[in-house]
């Protein structure tokens, strides 16, 4: 069964240390406190347990200051399989593409980040492995355009 739990927001890395052992999540919605945890950090690394970050919603919630205080980029530097998303855009002012360019900006996030995150948007998916396979294909066949 696929679990998610919103936890390591505004909330400690503890919260998501419990999502992970008592509720056995998937996938951890936001996580960004988790960065507190050298252990939780490892932990999520080693197991590949994909953080769906909503920079606006962190940003809104004073979590960080600024898009440019935001810690994605250097989650991506510890192998965090991070992915950027929206959280209730209405409020926070934002869709995950918005989210994305913003927090993209504001970091200066490279090229290969920016694949990074996107092919961590489909392996953290939900969804088949036959259509998340052919996304991760049309992927690297972009790249290989590009390069």
């Amino acid at each position: 069964m696929l679990t998610v739990a919103h936890a390591g927001e505004e909330g400690p890395p503890e919260y998501v240390w419990e999502a992970l052992d008592l509720l056995k999540v998937s996938r951890v919605d936001h996580g960004v406190r988790s960065l507190e945890d050298p252990k939780l950090v490892a932990r999520l690394r080693d197991g590949k347990i994909p953080l769906t970050v909503c920079p606006f919603s962190n940003v809104k919630l004073r979590v960080v200051d600024t898009l440019r205080d935001h810690p994605l980029a250097r989650m991506l530097e510890l192998g965090l399989h991070a992915t950027v998303n929206s959280d209730d855009p209405a409020y926070f002012g934002g869709y995950a593409g918005d989210n994305l360019a913003g927090v993209a900006e504001a970091l200066q996030l490279d090229d290969n980040a920016l694949l990074t995150l996107a092919r961590n948007s489909f392996t953290a998916s939900f969804i088949g492995a036959a259509t998340r396979d052919r996304y991760l294909d049309l992927l690297s066949s972009a790249r290989l355009a590009t390069t």
